[in-house]
């Protein structure tokens, strides 16, 4: 079954709201350290996105493939270099990774490139 990219990454999204409203400490540690992960440093946040693009499509994560996807398109990356992140994971992870990449992957920038445009 096809999976919405939109309808995922808006899950998660409001997912992560109401689990702050009673775990509120916990979701803003994690708020924070990804904050701090992806702050530009000796890699800018457009590298790091594409790196997380290819962790979640090697651990096969849905959420984090259309979040990292979305986020890699905010900022800056073009469709090539997220899936050419996509095909290093590849080399990892095999046949399940290129499903992952050939499907919700493709979906997720096929949705998302136009916020960006």
């Amino acid at each position: 079954m096809k999976k919405d990219p939109r309808e995922l990454l808006n899950a998660f999204m409001g997912g992560l709201q109401d689990v702050g409203q009673t775990n509120g400490e916990q979701v803003n540690a994690f708020m924070n350290l990804l904050g701090a992960a992806y702050k530009p440093g000796q890699l800018d946040t457009k590298v790091k996105e594409l790196i997380s693009v290819a962790i979640g499509v090697y651990n096969r994560c849905e959420y984090c493939i259309v979040f990292h996807a979305y986020k890699a398109l905010e900022a800056g990356a073009t469709r090539e270099e997220i899936m050419e992140a996509a095909m290093v994971s590849v080399a990892f992870g095999g046949g399940p990774a290129m499903a992952y990449s050939a499907t919700l992957l493709k979906d997720s920038i096929d949705e998302f490139e136009k916020d960006f445009k």
